[in-house]
């Protein structure tokens, strides 16, 4: 079954891969309008100079369905969804903490109850750094550090600023910490080098920001940081080592060779290139750049799949999403869409035409945000 279901409306018949890795702001562009050509290397990323689409589109679904406007706000589910798999991960945490990490017991818990729930509480923080969890940020703050402790690592202060910023800085080149450095785009751009990215994805995107742009310290980030260190302190005293080394090989298996570890690749990597003149058939912008999944394991990831959706009202929580979908099915049905994350990380891999450098970046044209401030990182 292909990754990818291609059907939009372009000037030529069919998509291409591997084209030129130049996409011009308009079809209508000429000589004198349109910007200068960006020197483009070889295997260099698909290069841009227009705006991220999302914003376009979110205009145009709103004056054609102002009705999505009342799906926006907190969801009251996400906290007790939040509660019930802390839970669950530190009973699994006692229930180990006697079993030998050299063990079948203890990896395939790992695998395939703390790795579906540590990812789960990833998008958790995620949904909760847009503040869809309460109305007050601070409650939002409390909540993702809460939802960060069966994680073992702290994270989620920091996550927030640079989650934020790669939705109002899409593809932006020294902005978005989503898109792979050139470093990473260098060495791992094989099939061996890729692997090795899939299998330590996690430590890529926790190690990655800092190469890209820095944020302040905060309180909320030593508020993170204390509450994290004092948990994984008292589940070795009070429990055992091994109980901590669970949750942390959970997140490590959450960000591997795990199914729902497939939405970090599937969400912005370009499997199928348009042509350059290919175009959003409702809203006439260049596709395409994000990609939505549609299956069922989006039951367990807050619908992240659905990513094009998310992009566009990142104001609309989890839960509303499918909604959201269903109002404006005309804007979704035929943008480009992954079927399976399994497929995603194979087709990733082993696909010698997809690498890491089918991302879209941009120098110009993309919505830029300046540096956070203290006071913008606690909000």
């Amino acid at each position: 079954m292909p990754a990818t279901v291609s059907t939009i409306t372009t000037s030529t018949s069919a998509p291409v891969r591997r084209s030129p890795r130049l996409q011009k702001s308009s079809e209508t562009d000429t000589a004198e309008t349109a910007p200068p050509r960006l020197q483009v290397k070889e295997h260099d990323f698909f290069w841009t100079y227009t705006e991220e689409p999302h914003r376009t589109r979110r205009l145009a679904i709103i004056k054609a369905h102002p009705e999505v406007t009342k799906l926006c706000g907190p969801e009251p589910l996400t906290k007790w969804v939040v509660l019930l798999v802390v839970s669950l991960q530190i009973l699994c945490a006692y229930i180990l903490r006697d079993t030998p990490f050299l063990s079948w017991k203890f990896f395939l818990t790992a695998y395939i109850v703390g790795a579906t729930a540590n990812q789960n509480l990833f998008l958790a923080i995620h949904e909760i750094s847009h503040n869809l969890a309460f109305k007050s940020g601070g409650a939002n703050r409390a909540l993702a550090v809460f939802a960060n402790l069966p994680i073992g690592i702290p994270y989620s202060a920091s996550f927030r600023p640079y989650h934020l910023t790669h939705h109002k800085s899409l593809g932006v080149d020294g902005l978005d910490a989503d898109l792979p450095t050139a470093f990473e785009a260098f060495f791992l751009d094989s099939i061996l080098g890729k692997a090795f990215f899939c299998t330590f994805q996690i430590i890529f995107y926790a190690v990655r920001p800092i190469f890209v742009f820095k944020v302040p310290l905060t309180s909320i980030h030593f508020l993170n940081i204390g509450a994290q260190a004092l948990f994984d302190y008292a589940l070795v005293r009070l429990v055992s080592p091994h109980a901590l080394c669970y949750l942390i090989f959970s997140s490590f298996l959450a960000g591997s060779l795990h199914p729902c570890a497939g939405h970090f690749i599937a969400e912005h990597y370009v499997f199928e290139r348009q042509p350059a003149a290919a175009k959003d058939p409702l809203t006439k912008t260049p596709v395409p750049e994000t990609f939505s999944y549609y299956g069922p394991l989006n039951l367990l990831t807050y619908n992240v799949g659905l990513h094009n959706e998310h992009h566009d009202f990142p104001a609309i929580p989890w839960t509303r999403l499918p909604k959201l979908h269903e109002m404006a099915k005309e804007f979704y049905a035929d943008l480009p869409k992954h079927n399976s994350w399994v497929w995603v990380i194979w087709q990733f891999v082993w696909d010698k035409e997809v690498g890491m450098t089918c991302r879209v970046k941009r120098k110009e044209g993309g919505r830029k945000v300046g540096g956070w401030t203290q006071a913008e990182v606690q909000a």
